[in-house]
């Protein structure tokens, strides 16, 4: 009997160990983002030279392997345009990471993971109905981006931000989606679900990570701005859901931002994460 109490208590010794190995690795000062959405999240602006200016304390988790950018899937890398594919281009997520550390203390590290698909229904990242849609389009633009991600691109998204909480703390959600859902007022409870299930299989709290979603295109002459006014209603159905005005946000096509359009949107994006925070700032 006596045997089998040291037994037990050299186990409990030993798990209380590893968790503290494990806790110690983790940084409390390194705020991780999901990024997830369609074409608008990929990011299609063109790169150019003020785009490439990296901070080491501004970093992205390789979604893929791209021998073209030399870096590897599930390895942190300085944040450096493209952020999502190995051929897509400047994306909202590349502002809001440098509008977060301009404005954030030297001791933070901001670290975004993005997994979009251009293209894509919504319900490509329902966890239960994915197959449905992972070929809604038949074209190889799309069934490639959605075979990189082994068909499931929620599952990709989760599985890199488990691998990312061993680094950091989750702090927050952004999305850019809904031209392929325009007039949809349904996307309102596939977007909650969605939400609520990133929630609970990485463990967070709605209260500690907030969902941020982008208006899309709102310039004249676009194919989806009607979709805005139910993004705008994200709210009411999410209680810690805030929505990004793309207003003033100039685009190349009826669909998609331009460089200078992703700039200013990311920009927003942080500038609301900050003020979530309780950090007031300008653009």
């Amino acid at each position: 009997m006596r045997n089998k109490i040291i037994q037990g208590r050299h186990f409990l010794f030993v798990g209380l160990l590893l968790l503290s190995i494990n806790l110690s690795a983790q940084n409390p000062n390194f705020y991780i983002f999901l990024c997830f959405g369609q074409s608008n999240m990929e990011g299609q602006g063109a790169i150019e030279p003020q785009d490439t200016i990296s901070n080491d304390r501004f970093k992205v988790l390789q979604s893929l392997d791209c021998p073209n950018l030399g870096r590897s899937k599930s390895k942190w890398y300085a944040a450096v345009p493209p952020s999502c594919q190995c051929f897509s281009k400047l994306s909202p997520a590349d502002y809001f990471g440098k509008t977060m550390i301009a404005n954030l203390p030297d001791s933070i590290t901001i670290g975004i993971i993005n997994v979009a698909v251009g293209g894509c229904d919504i319900r490509l990242f329902d966890k239960n109905i994915y197959q449905d849609f992972d070929s809604t389009y038949k074209e190889s633009w799309f069934t490639t981006k959605v075979t990189d991600y082994g068909w499931n691109p929620y599952k990709h998204l989760t599985d890199l931000a488990r691998l990312a909480q061993k680094d950091g703390v989750i702090k927050g959600i952004l999305l850019h989606q809904g031209e392929t859902n325009t007039g949809q007022v349904e996307w309102l409870q596939y977007v909650k679900k969605i939400y609520t299930d990133l929630l609970t299989d990485l463990s967070l709290q709605a209260e500690s990570v907030p969902l941020l979603a982008g208006e899309v295109v709102s310039t004249e002459g676009n194919c989806c701005s009607a979709m805005n006014s139910i993004i705008n209603r994200l709210p009411e159905t999410i209680a810690t859901a805030h929505v990004i005005s793309s207003a003033g946000c100039p685009s190349q096509d009826i669909a998609h931002f331009n460089a200078e359009g992703y700039r200013k949107l990311g920009k927003r994006y942080a500038k609301e994460m900050l003020s979530i925070m309780g950090i007031k700032n300008g653009e």
